[in-house]
């Protein structure tokens, strides 16, 4: 598999990143065999990046992922590219943003030990946090840059304005924004702003957290324990809408050789200021369909077609659901 660099970073990745946020628990319950088969056949597929968190699960997906990828990591370790996420932090009142010097210090501690490595590649800080000085949380993460625990420093769900007084103290590495067919918010500023300031972008949510697969229909439905079960994003009128637009697109597609979830993905590496599609996976058979995806070139008449087509869906802004 090709490599691309990541921004402004010296990383070499793959373009697709196997994203890990399935495997902490908040989409159901975790089979830990078939995510197990579902790592070791990104790896075996050329996949040489993987985004995890602190907060998907508070260890669980971190600890797995470090299980599956020992020998990478103890004796091939430059094989690999770790990138994590920290500043959300539990409380008897739910998940709260904290990107303090001293959160954010045990929340790398806590992640090298969990991934069982000595450092982690890239470090994002997963919220902005109002409660913070942009300033001091860039000076608490370049000091665990200059002590080697962590090699560079990346933001997720940050606007501009934030990226601009996060980068007054020490340059924003990377940005981990939503992005898909059907939220194209960053669009206006935040890709722009990437491009001009080779910010590398690592788009999460490709497949519109499993609209853009085509296997949901009208009567899906999310077991209590999945976020979705309680996201608008997969109720009501709007779905039902969305969900057409899903069958037009996987049409169009199969005219073409191959499925709606290739589609998805290519389309959002084809935009020139995004680096990487993450793609969660609990089997090895969806994680092949986003690599598949790398084979999909497409032209600017196709791009146009698919534009056609969305101009019938309900856009998908704001918050993101699984936003704190």
């Amino acid at each position: 598999m090709d490599r691309v660099r990541l921004g402004m970073t010296e990383l070499q990745v793959s373009p697709i990143a196997f994203g890990t946020w399935q495997l902490g628990g908040d989409w159901g319950d975790v089979d830990e065999e078939a995510a197990t088969a579902a790592i070791q056949h990104a790896r075996a597929q050329g996949i040489n990046f993987f985004d995890t968190a602190q907060a998907y699960g508070f260890g669980a997906s971190e600890r797995l992922l470090g299980r599956v990828l020992r020998d990478e990591l103890e004796h091939r370790r430059d094989e690999v590219v770790i990138a994590t996420k920290g500043g959300l932090r539990m409380t008897e009142n739910g998940m709260v943003r904290d990107s303090s010097r001293e959160w954010l210090r045990q929340g790398v501690e806590e992640s090298l030990r969990a991934l069982g490595t000595d450092y982690i590649d890239l470090f994002q800080v997963h919220w902005p946090d109002p409660n913070i000085p942009f300033a001091a949380t860039a000076e608490a993460l370049q000091e665990l840059v200059d002590e080697g625990k962590i090699r560079h420093v990346g933001v997720s769900n940050f606007d501009v304005s934030e990226m601009i007084k996060f980068g007054f103290t020490r340059p924003v590495e990377t940005l981990q924004p939503p992005y898909n067919l059907f939220r194209r918010d960053i669009e206006r500023e935040e890709l722009p702003y990437a491009a001009e300031h080779d910010i590398g972008v690592l788009a999460y949510g490709p497949l519109a957290h499993g609209l853009l697969t085509g296997a949901m229909t009208e009567s899906t439905e999310f077991s209590s324990d999945d976020w979705r079960s309680g996201s608008p994003l997969f109720h009501g009128d709007a779905f039902r809408r969305n969900l057409e637009t899903v069958r037009t697109l996987d049409r169009f597609a199969r005219a073409y050789g191959y499925g709606v979830s290739e589609l998805a993905v290519a389309w959002v590496l084809s935009h020139p200021a995004v680096d990487v599609a993450i793609v969660g996976s609990r089997s090895p058979a969806h994680i092949q369909g986003a690599i598949d995806a790398l084979e999909v070139d497409l032209s600017r008449d196709e791009l146009d077609e698919i534009q056609d087509i969305m101009d019938g869906a309900v856009p998908v802004g704001g918050p993101s659901p699984e936003s704190v």
